[in-house]
């Protein structure tokens, strides 16, 4: 089933991820997916599940992938979840068009906070609004007593449709801060939540359906298309903990497709760069360790000496924010940073962009999205930049300078290996105003 809803926050993680730690832990192979692009999530998901959890996007993946991911997880598992995106008609492609697509019958997860007979006509205009839509039915969240319960399922058009009723509940409530959830393995009791959140859905008609009660979809299988070797040799070094934690697994499965070997490593735990070709800074939060990254001057030192030995360098939204020399954070505090970069990046209280884009790089298309709350201000000059979906309108700076390049860009490696394989050669990337 996709597990959506009318808007974001209505509980759509909570949900899933309740879904999936009931049958999980009753032994069941469970496996999660996630409609478009996001990185935290998934943790909470993939800590109730057991399992990896991909992101699913018509636009991101492409159709292939998406049915490639979803016919080698039926084969394995017992039950699929996804959970989709924002509200279901929401974003071009929405998660409406991903179950209209693949035959994903929707659970719509509905906060019912002050509600009471507006839950049927909401209800019916979600699984009416986008004609031939798969349904399955509708749970009520943050349901204020038994006798509101009542008054919600009275309200649906179609009686078998209710699936239950969620309460209010702190013990399972999911923390949040800027970018969405807190996560899952930063949150001390995350497994307890879980659990308090599977024992809540166990008492709901939803909860009590075996599996074989739900409904029940086929996935065709699609060609899986040849990765050549393109890094085979070479060690990729991967900047990976707390600060630096927005990665795909399907972005490290690629890496290895494409024959690199990858060596993990922590700047927060005062890691030192590890012997490699090439290094990866990904995403994440380095503004709430900035003080921490900026003492780590025997890793900015080995980086500066990477890329003065002619290597490539990778930095990708939160990997970037660490390269300028100034790091001022959303409190006005201002931490020296590692100095690859020139200029400095300021965390704000606003998000500064969202949204899918792609990067055209060696006669490829590399796919993926931003998302960000800081903003850059850099006299490096623009070697070239990102364009958003079916326009030419330019969307992220990309820099270039020596063989560092970096980017607010989130790349989906899987859209384009071989252009991935070009972002690790020491080979001149191709870009306009290339440098070096």
């Amino acid at each position: 089933m996709l597990v959506a809803a009318p808007a974001s926050g209505q509980g759509k993680t909570t949900v899933t991820a309740a879904l999936a730690r009931l049958h999980a832990r009753a032994g069941r192979r469970v496996r999660v997916f996630k409609c478009g692009p996001d990185f935290l999530d998934p943790r909470w998901l993939a800590m109730a599940s057991g399992a990896p959890v991909h992101s699913l996007d018509l636009w991101m993946n492409g159709e292939a992938d998406c049915r490639a991911r979803l016919h080698a997880a039926a084969r394995e598992a017992d039950l699929l979840i996804v959970e989709g995106v924002m509200g279901l008609f929401d974003g071009t492609p929405s998660a409406a068009d991903l179950a209209a697509h693949f035959g994903l019958p929707v659970l719509a997860v509905i906060d019912a906070r002050a509600m009471a007979g507006t839950f049927g006509a909401l209800a019916y205009g979600l699984q009416h609004f986008q004609p031939g839509l798969p349904w399955f039915g509708v749970l009520a969240n943050r349901v204020a007593s038994e006798r509101h319960a009542g008054m919600l399922e009275g309200a649906l058009r179609d009686p078998a449709h209710w699936l239950g009723a969620l309460p209010k509940g702190e013990d399972f409530t999911l923390p949040e801060r800027h970018l969405g959830l807190v996560a899952a393995d930063e949150t001390q009791d995350a497994l307890a939540r879980l659990d308090a959140a599977a024992d809540a859905l166990a008492g709901t008609p939803l909860g009590r359906l075996s599996v074989a009660q739900l409904p029940q979809v086929f996935f065709e299988a699609a060609a899986a298309e040849a990765i050549a070797p393109l890094l085979a040799g070479r060690t990729i070094a991967i900047a990976h903990d707390a600060a630096f934690a927005f990665v795909y697994p399907a972005n490290l499965e690629v890496l290895r497709s494409l024959g690199a070997r990858l060596e993990f490593f922590s700047p927060l735990a005062g890691d030192a760069l590890p012997e490699c070709d090439a290094v990866w800074l990904p995403g994440g939060y380095p503004e709430l360790h900035a003080e921490q990254l900026a003492a780590c001057t025997p890793l900015r030192d080995a980086l500066v000496a990477h890329v003065a030995a002619g290597k490539p360098v990778w930095a990708e939204c939160g990997g970037m924010m660490a390269l300028y020399d100034t790091l001022v954070t959303a409190d006005g505090q201002s931490h020296a940073m590692w100095g690859l970069l020139p200029g400095r990046v300021t965390v704000q209280k606003r998000l500064a962009a969202l949204g899918p884009q792609q990067l055209a790089l060696a006669g490829h298309s590399l796919r993926g999205h931003t998302f960000h709350y800081s903003l850059c201000d850099t006299p490096q000059p623009v070697a070239a930049r990102t364009t958003r979906p079916n326009t030419d309108a330019g969307g992220e700076a990309v820099y270039v300078r020596g063989t560092l390049r970096a980017s607010y860009f989130h790349a989906w490696f899987a859209s384009s290996p071989e252009a991935t394989a070009r972002l690790f050669d020491a080979a001149p990337i191709g870009f306009p105003h290339d440098d070096r």
